[in-house]
């Protein structure tokens, strides 16, 4: 089987590796192979750091900071905002925000059914979308630029790569909870459930595992997600350091007599380049910062702890890591996938299909995809190696083919029972609400699911339209040879 390059003419001939050269090769650089892989280091990089602010509390009371005061008009938004910020918490959000959504539903004289759903869909559905750069942008784009070096190997994905794109769409996606719930789901929840069987004992933030009886009323409620003195104060000299942390960043930027300081431009910085450093030790400055201040770390010893704590959550992605470090260099040697690409890139340019076509077409594949693949790292290890240089053939970058997967992943997250999380937002359901089954979650995560799928791609196409970049340095075509 053989194809040409378009890059330069050269004749692509696919290599069976399973001959004895093959094998041996296969097994001899398996280790090379893994240690190689460019997510890996990366994500445990940012992992250092994120660990610290996570179990020093500081994310904790950042979420519940957003939803502590809001009055009824603007809960449903906020709620739906810090789910979708939240994802910077990783899975930890979901056994945080959903009881959280629940019980500031419930302070407001809401029902808590609808918050637990807001709450699940904006963690879920929006998983890839952030207020904040988080480990999902640092974790696709490793796995983008080891795809797009199958054509070129000099090619590198930014974890900046979709950031523009992706703060403002936390904010679209926010908004479009927000009607979702307020015109749809309100009242589908009081058809569905009968909101006089609600285990209001259930509604404890404090202790998931023995709910507080006596936790029941309005304003117990409010106090539990309120934020305690020490908290606002830890929370407010955070701030101010994460101020200070940006102004040494872009002063190391800008500043001529800075050892970081190109004369290029600034996107040729190793700040830049390497951003994954900066943001590790942004998150282990504030977690420091919070930590010391609200008393959480005591002393340098819990800081290597919590570390630790957070790297042991990585170990189901290292295995996986190790498995997808493994397909992608066989497909490299065997040149099956940039075969692959060429075929792909070769039937679509004799489709001859318009832009907006094929990206529609992208995105209903990735999300029909993520009803039964539902981690989104395996899904995009599986697909990039193929998508990303095929796209590329047609002048598609893969930044833009690494957002139209993260668009087409989240939506459908909330309505597959495939999904791990789909189960615990069924268990947390059934907590408050006994009779609540399969039915009940789907019935109420359908609408969302749809309006954020529709939504959110025509959000993309009318950017995409306008030409604003996704991200920072971030080319919209790939220009090819």
């Amino acid at each position: 089987m053989t194809a040409v390059n378009p890059q330069d003419g050269s004749t692509v001939e696919v290599t069976n590796l399973l001959t004895k050269e093959g094998a041996t090769k296969m097994v001899s650089e398996a280790v090379n192979n893994f240690v190689t892989f460019p997510p890996l280091g990366v994500i445990i990089t940012v992992m250092l750091g994120v660990s610290v602010a996570e179990h020093s509390g500081f994310i904790s009371a950042l979420v519940r900071a957003m939803v502590a005061k809001v009055g009824p008009k603007t809960l449903t938004y906020v709620v739906a905002l810090a789910g979708v910020t939240g994802s910077i918490a990783s899975d930890a959000v979901y056994v945080m925000l959903i009881p959280l959504g629940a019980m500031s539903f419930r302070a407001l004289g809401r029902s808590p059914i609808v918050g637990a759903m807001v709450a699940f869909a904006a963690s879920s559905a929006g998983f890839n979308a952030s207020l904040i750069l988080n480990i999902t942008d640092v974790l696709l784009s490793g796995i983008s630029t080891s795809a797009a070096q199958l054509v070129d190997p000099e090619y590198h994905v930014s974890p900046l790569a979709n950031y523009f794109f992706v703060v403002a769409s936390s904010l679209v996606l926010a908004l479009i909870i927000t009607a979702v719930t307020e015109l749809f789901v309100k009242n589908k929840a009081r058809q569905l459930v009968d909101h006089n069987h609600i285990d209001h004992s259930e509604l404890s933030f404090r202790d998931d595992d023995h709910p507080d009886p006596s936790a029941k009323t309005d304003e117990e409620l409010a106090e539990e997600i309120a934020l305690h003195s020490g908290e606002i104060r830890a929370l407010t000299i955070a701030g101010a350091a994460f101020i200070g942390m940006l102004a040494v960043y872009f002063a190391l930027l800008f500043v001529p007599a800075s050892p970081f300081y190109s004369e290029e431009s600034a996107m040729s910085s190793p700040l830049v380049k390497a951003v994954t450093v900066p943001i590790s030790l942004m998150f282990l400055g504030l977690g420091v910062v919070y930590g010391i201040t609200i008393k959480s770390i005591t002393s340098l010893g819990d800081i290597p702890a919590f570390m630790a704590k957070g790297l042991t959550t990585l170990i189901p992605m290292v295995v996986l890591f190790f498995m997808v470090a493994q397909f992608l260099a066989w497909f490299q040697w065997s040149n099956l996938g940039i075969w692959t690409a060429i075929k792909g890139a070769e039937l679509l340019q004799r489709w001859d299909l318009p832009v907006y076509v094929l990206f529609a077409a992208v995105v209903l594949a990735v999300a029909l995809l993520n009803l039964t693949i539902t981690s989104g790292s395996a899904q995009w290890a599986l697909m990039a190696p193929v998508i990303v240089p095929m796209m590329m053939y047609v002048g598609i970058s893969p930044e833009v083919t690494q957002m139209l997967f993260r668009i087409g992943d989240s939506p459908t997250n909330i309505i597959t029972p495939m999904s791990p999380y789909f189960a615990l937002a069924l268990t947390f359901l059934q907590r408050y609400y006994k009779p609540a089954g399969v039915g009940t979650l789907v019935s109420l995560a359908l609408p969302y699911s749809i309006a954020m799928l529709v939504g959110w791609f025509a959000f993309f196409i009318v950017w995409y339209a306008l030409g604003i970049p996704l991200g920072l340095g971030t080319p919209m075509h790939f220009q090819q040879g």
